[in-house]
Order: structure tokens, then sequence, then C-alpha cells
């Protein structure tokens, strides 16, 4: 029960953004002074609506999405001749691109007051894995093989981080020479070494170099992939990752704007890395274990959402909040039609070309003529329904799960 709760919320949260994001469209279109005919969420037969002004508001019975209806988007909308001065497609450029980009800004936004309520609420996760120290300790002598818990410290085990001077709080970014950007990095290089070694961390923005004199304990490790793990010496200096950063109300503002700029990147390289992991879905429908960097689905997403409730993981359910909302709105920045991005593209060509042909001593085109452009945006139409149906397959047959 709580799973579905989990679901449904999530599922709410998904539409709520949705709305947002058409009534960013909408509320920049009025402040120009363009009509704004109609603003309904969903899609299919309308359940209910109102009118207010000039503007029908309303909800329809899919609730997949929503819409926006502008008059004169573009020059092939019909208008009527009351209509017709206030066509969005004779406006200035940059106020079409305002429109356009607003519904993208409505997601940035959201995203980032999401990120706020999380930092001051339950603090950031360290998505990076910077190598951040939350606590120092002992340097546990063995590990159990079954449990691969650490031995309990007695006074023989030594504390090597903290003997050497090493405060939680701080930042290890180099250990003997070499630059620990992650969390592994710092692992792997301890783990190599024996006796007193040089520590770079960084403390109150300033660095400081310690020498911490490096005991060898017994780890399980794994010589190649594929080799079952095996308890071998190796150097440790007892210290344990800070995996969330908590903040106060004012300090959350610059911490969740570092963040969001992390969570940019990631977005980013995930979009790009999106077309080879089409293959793996496909693997997945066809009973093959699910990768958990595969895309998923606005269902995939809200069992992910209702997984987290049922295990009392809000931060993971509030962080897949902001990352989807980071998501639809960088997607829809890409230049494809019928994407905001799409028509930001055709602005921008329009601007272009008609700059060029004022420099050959030419009047300015008219509107981009958008029946030639049918082609390529079915194709792209045809290709991303191809894959939503995949992700939305896979997230029902072989849906990822947190554990």
């Amino acid at each position: 029960m709580v799973f579905v709760i989990g679901v449904v919320l999530f599922a709410l949260g998904i539409c709520i953004s949705v709305a947002l994001h058409e009534a960013g469209h909408m509320v920049a279109a009025k402040a120009f002074g363009m009509k704004v005919r109609r603003y309904f969420i969903g899609f299919g037969p309308k359940i209910w609506s109102f009118r207010r002004g000039e503007t029908e508001y309303g909800l329809k019975a899919i609730p997949a999405g929503g819409f926006c209806d502008i008059a004169g988007m573009t020059a092939l909308d019909e208008v009527t001749p009351e209509e017709a001065p206030r066509a969005m497609w004779r406006y200035p450029t940059w106020k079409r691109f305002v429109v356009m980009v607003a519904g993208s800004l409505t997601h940035f936004v959201l995203g980032f007051i999401i990120l706020y309520f999380l930092a001051v609420s339950m603090g950031l996760p360290n998505l990076t894995s910077t190598p951040l120290i939350s606590e120092t300790g002992c340097a546990a002598a063995t590990q159990d093989p079954e449990t691969r818990k650490l031995s309990e410290c007695d006074a023989s085990d030594p504390s090597p981080a903290a003997d050497g001077g090493l405060l939680p709080g701080d930042e290890i970014v180099r250990v003997d020479g070499k630059d620990t950007p992650t969390w592994t990095d710092v692992v792997t290089t301890v783990q190599s070494l024996e006796g007193p070694n040089e520590f770079v961390v960084l403390r109150d923005g300033q660095e400081r170099t310690l020498t911490i004199d490096v005991p060898q304990v017994e780890r399980l490790t794994v010589e190649n992939p594929g080799d079952e793990p095996k308890l071998t010496e190796v150097g440790a200096i007892g210290v344990t990752l800070q995996t969330v950063t908590e903040y106060s109300a004012g300090s959350a503002v610059g911490g969740s704007v570092e963040f969001t700029g992390e969570m940019f990147v990631k977005v980013w390289q995930g979009l790009m890395a999106f077309p080879e992991k089409i293959p793996k879905v496909i693997e997945a429908i066809g009973g093959g274990e699910r990768d958990p960097e595969t895309p998923v689905s606005v269902v995939g997403a809200s069992i992910i959402g209702g997984d987290a409730v049922d295990q009392g993981l809000w931060e993971v359910f509030i962080l897949a909040l902001a990352s989807l909302n980071f998501f639809v709105g960088v997607f829809n920045l890409l230049p494809l039609l019928p994407l905001d991005g799409g028509h930001i593209a055709v602005l921008f060509y329009e601007k272009i070309r008609d700059w060029i042909r004022k420099l050959r001593g030419k009047e300015a085109g008219g509107p981009v003529d958008y029946t030639k452009l049918s082609s390529i945006t079915m194709v792209f139409v045809l290709i991303g329904g191809a894959v939503v149906l995949l992700t939305v397959t896979a997230d029902i047959v072989n849906p990822l799960r947190l554990q």
C-alpha cells in the first residue's frame, strides 16, 4: 500500500511539473500581450473547464502532458481577424524566444526549489563521490568475508587519520603526490601505501599538508573482474566518506546552486549516452538483466519513487523528482521539432537569415514555412514514440527497482 502511495505521489509530482511547464509559456505569452486561447492539463476528452477572460482553462482525461494554445504560434496557424494583430509570429524574435524558453526555465526553477528544500531538510547527497571526510576512527585489523563488515576495533588498532591530524569536513585532494578527485581514487591510492605518507587536504578553503602513517590491514579485494573477493593486506587510514552534506537555510542557497550545476552535467551526459543505451533496454525487455544506467519512462520513474517511499528513502524520492525536472527542461531545449528547442532553432534561423538579407540590401523574409519541415518533424516524432514505447515496455516487464 505504501508503494502504491509513493507511485501516485510521484506521478502527481510529474503532473504538477507539466502543468507548471505549460503555465510558464502561458504567463510569458500573456505578459507580452499575445492571445492565449486555451490552457489544458492532459489530452483526450475534456473532463472539466472554465473560461476566465479570453482563455479557457481545463482538465482532460489522459494525464500524460498538457498544452498551452497561443494564437499564431506559427504563421501556419489559423487566426481570426480579431486575433491576427496579437498572433505570436508577429512579435519580435526576443519575445517569442522568451515565451518558448519559459517552459524549460520553469522546470529549472522548480528543480532548484526542490533541491533547496532537500538541502535544508535532509541535506544534499555527495553525487560526485568527492572525498569529504565524515569521521575518523580506527583502521580495523580485518574484514568478515561473509558479511563484509569490518572487525570491532580494540586498543591495539591504530587510528592513523586522526593521529595524523585529519579532521571531519576535510577534503582529501592529493595522496602521495597523486590527485584524488573521487573517493575511489583515495581508497585505491591508500591501499597501495605503507608507512608515513603525505596527504594534502582542503580545509576552510586552504590546502594543508599532513603526514599520516599508513598501516597494513586485511581487506576484501578483487584482483581481476569476475574473481571472488579475497582477504589481502592493504593500506588503510580509518576514515568514513561523507555521503550527505547538511546546510542551514542560508548556506543551502549556495549548496543548491552548486548541486544544480552537477545535476545539469549528469543530465547532459545522460542525454549524450542515450542512443547507446537503447540496445540494453531491448535486452531488458527480452529478459536480460536491467542495466541501472538505462533510461526510464515516467512509469519507471514512478516505480522508483514508489520504492523510495516504501523504504522510507524520501531523499531519493525528492532527488528523483528534481532530476526529472532538469531532464525534461534540458530535453525540451534540444533543437528538434516539435520540442520547444526546435521552435527556438527556427526563430534563430529567421533572425540570422534576415540579418544576411539585410547585408545584401534585401527585405526581411517571411516566417518559416513549417510544412517544409513536416517530414523531419514526423521522423523525430516516430523515433521519439518508438523510444517511449520501448522504455515504457521495459519499465513494465523488467523495471528498475531500489534494493
